[in-house]
C-alpha cells in the first residue's frame, strides 16, 4: 500500500494536492480523495517537478 502525503508545492490553503510515489506517481485532490486520481510515470513526474523548480513552466 502506498503512503499519500501532501505535496510540498501545494501551499497552505484548502486546495491541496496529495501524491504517492512509486513506479508511477499518483496525485489526488485532498478535497475529493475518493474521486479520480492522476497517474504518471515517476520519470515524467520528476521531469515536471524539475522544470517547475527551474522556472521553465
Amino acid at each position: 500500500m502506498r503512503e499519500w502525503h501532501k505535496s510540498t508545492y501545494s501551499g497552505e490553503g484548502a486546495n491541496c494536492v496529495e501524491v504517492a510515489e512509486g513506479e508511477q506517481t499518483l496525485m489526488r485532490d485532498t478535497q475529493n480523495r475518493d474521486q479520480a486520481l492522476l497517474a504518471v510515470p515517476a520519470s515524467e513526474w520528476h521531469a515536471f517537478i524539475t522544470a517547475a523548480a527551474d522556472g521553465q513552466l
